[in-house]
């Protein structure tokens, strides 16, 4: 074929290299990469005779399952962008996403027929590319009359490599990614192939003193639709030639058990995901001896959780990225206890500082924006100019957190700029806060934002998740803070909740939570 340096050619490499290693292991069913590439090339060869050129916009509505990986490596060898969907939203967040990138075709998994059935007339999709996958869970609906059959559609599908009608550049868009918003509608990250490919880059040599890829497996279970799970895990261990150990859903007591059934080397999972894996007990049931690299963070971490890996000879890596640019930093292994709440050091082709409202870099220390530049950062938002120059400027990426970096380059997170609230002229940063009270013994999650108050102006609101079977009062959790943060940091009201707002990667709805009680909404 000839060569074109888009990301689909990660997974035509991968297959001549290593054509019979597997690639993932999905429910238990290992997918070599000579398939995963004849897959994806099956996909490649759909979507063309669907009509699909570079340049249009195919969104996705899918659980993590292989066909979800092979649409994408399709999309990627076309330049089709691709524009996977959280399956959390329901129909009218659907359908402004899909309306707002102008796709040409949806392909959906029957678990969430319903919700493309309610909105189907209203789509830019054209009639004949809704496409219907069935997903493997018992007990669905089957294709309705209005909709293609992606997998009869697969059958006699050619298996060679596919011709874009236009060559695939660097530069252009591989994917949409929607990013959650605190006001307004989402914005669509755009994110290209050589963005990609530098991402690809960055968390390699994150990964570097491993000994290569050959003998790697990871387990980590993202869900695809999001950054971290297509580009922090998915792309970039095929493109290490890592064998992925997937499945449909997070559960806490599979996850642990799949590190010793495989062997892990690397694990991967967010802070909440720790917490829900600790509290199964099953770590302590398994051989996690094969484990030499855990990455985590992805929010508040107290040293606690740190401290409860460690006993377990698991050293957890924090890192820190988003949507707009990914695996920004990470803290070198060496360094989690010398280092404890630092989320580590920029990676190597993404300069981090902190800056003032100029951009000019401020002394070690002092509070300001994290600001960051490099060929990993995001080429802008869908069809948002003005939103785009507020948070790109001469390329320097704006994102949103407030932050410090000590005399080593070490870079602190003190919160995001839209999360900080004034209590009494002061400024309070409640993932400071959160971070203490995650640290109680009898606390399995919190979050705090500001609320309104007569006297203060806005003071902090505590939601505290007990952990199970425990009880907990606000003069215990005050007591808890007492010596650790200034009393003007202290909530002063609280609830005490079964359960908290969580998104797709657990991480805490804030949103939901102020919108819920009047809090001051604001965008970066």
């Amino acid at each position: 074929m000839g060569v074109q340096w888009d990301v689909g050619y990660i997974i035509y490499k991968r297959a001549l290299l290593h054509p019979e290693k597997a690639a993932i292991i999905f429910e238990d069913e290992p997918v070599t990469y000579r398939a995963l590439n004849e897959g994806a090339n099956r996909a490649a060869h759909f979507l063309q005779k669907k009509g699909l050129k570079k340049g249009d916009r195919m969104v996705v509505l899918m659980l993590n399952c292989i066909e979800f990986l092979e649409l994408y490596f399709g999309a990627a060898k076309l330049g089709v962008i691709f524009v996977p969907l959280n399956w959390r939203l329901v129909g009218p967040e659907l359908e402004y996403q899909i309306n707002d990138c102008g796709a040409r075709m949806i392909v959906f998994h029957d678990s969430f027929l319903g919700s493309v059935d309610g909105i189907r007339p209203r789509l830019t999709v054209e009639a004949d590319k809704f496409v219907f996958a069935r997903s493997g869970n018992p007990g669905q609906p089957a294709c309705p009359a209005w909709a293609v059959d992606y997998f009869e559609s697969q059958n006699g599908r050619q298996l060679g490599e596919p011709k874009p009608d236009t060559p695939v550049e660097m530069d252009d868009p591989l994917a949409i990614v929607y990013t959650s918003g605190v006001t307004g509608n989402p914005k669509g990250a755009v994110l290209s192939h050589g963005q990609t490919f530098f991402k690809c880059f960055q968390t390699a040599l994150y990964t570097s003193d491993s000994g290569g890829g050959d003998s790697e497996v990871m387990v980590a279970q993202m869900p695809l639709f999001h950054s971290g799970g297509l580009f922090i895990v998915a792309t970039p261990s095929i493109f290490g030639g890592i064998t992925l150990v997937m499945r449909r859903n997070f559960n806490p007591d599979e996850f642990a058990e799949d590190i010793q059934r495989y062997r892990a080397t690397i694990v991967l999972a967010l802070t909440t995901m720790w917490r829900f894996i600790l509290a199964t007990g099953k770590l302590d049931q398994v051989d996690v001896s094969s484990v030499h690299t855990v990455l985590g963070g992805g929010e508040r971490t107290p040293p606690s959780l740190f401290e409860e890996l460690a006993k377990r000879n698991l050293y957890m890596q924090q890192g820190f990225g988003q949507t707009e640019c990914s695996a920004m930093t990470l803290m070198p292994k060496a360094d989690i206890q010398r280092k404890m709440g630092s989320i580590g050091k920029p990676g190597f082709f993404t300069h981090v500082w902190v800056g003032d409202k100029n951009g000019k870099e401020l002394p070690p220390g002092e509070i300001g924006d994290i600001l960051a530049k490099g060929p990993t950062v995001m080429s802008g938002y869908w069809n948002l100019p003005e939103a785009t120059r507020r948070t790109i400027q001469d390329g320097i990426l704006n994102t949103g957190d407030l932050g410090y970096m000590d005399e080593e380059g070490y870079l602190y997170i003190v919160d995001r700029a839209k999360d900080m609230y004034r209590s009494g002229g002061e400024n309070v940063y409640p993932a400071e806060v959160e971070k203490v009270i995650a640290g109680h013994p009898k606390v399995q999650n919190v979050a705090i934002i500001g609320v309104p108050d007569e006297k203060w102006g806005e003071t902090g609101m505590a939601f505290v998740l007990p952990n199970p079977g425990q009880t907990l009062s606000k003069e215990e959790i005050l007591e808890f803070l007492q010596g650790k943060v200034a009393k003007y940091k202290h909530p002063t009201r609280f609830e005490f909740v079964a359960e908290l707002p969580l998104t797709a990667t657990m991480k805490v709805k804030k949103s939901e939570l102020k919108e819920r009680y009047g809090a001051r909404l604001h965008e970066k």
